[in-house]
């Protein structure tokens, strides 16, 4: 009968309970951080460090998937982008120059005086 006696258990832990939603928000925060890394590994494998520079002036031309192509310009903080169509233009005006592309791809303009 000596063992089937209650016996009082002993309480060593007086640790409050743990929060289990506490761990959410450091993974949140982790999430930001690796956002964060990410925007800057991509600005930097496609050679952009420049948008972020808020004292640079930049025109990069790109053409899309659809065969559109696009410039983006940075003068300061702001950034515009511009559509390249292929309509003709109408109207008077005079001309300025001529541009000629080179064998390596590259353009040079050549004004008229």
């Amino acid at each position: 009968m000596k063992y089937m006696q209650r016996h009082k258990r002993l309480v060593t832990h007086n640790d409050p309970l743990e929060d289990p939603i506490a761990g959410v928000a450091n993974l949140f925060d982790a999430s930001i951080v690796f956002i964060v890394s990410m925007m800057i590994a991509l600005f930097m494998a496609y050679n952009m460090m420049d948008l972020l520079d808020p004292n640079s002036e930049v025109t990069i031309t790109k053409k899309t998937a659809d065969g559109k192509i696009e410039m983006v310009t940075k003068k300061g903080k702001q950034i515009k982008v511009t559509k390249v169509t292929d309509k003709t233009l109408e109207g008077s005006g005079q001309r300025l120059g001529t541009a000629y592309q080179l064998d390596d791809g590259k353009i040079v303009y050549v004004p008229e005086k």
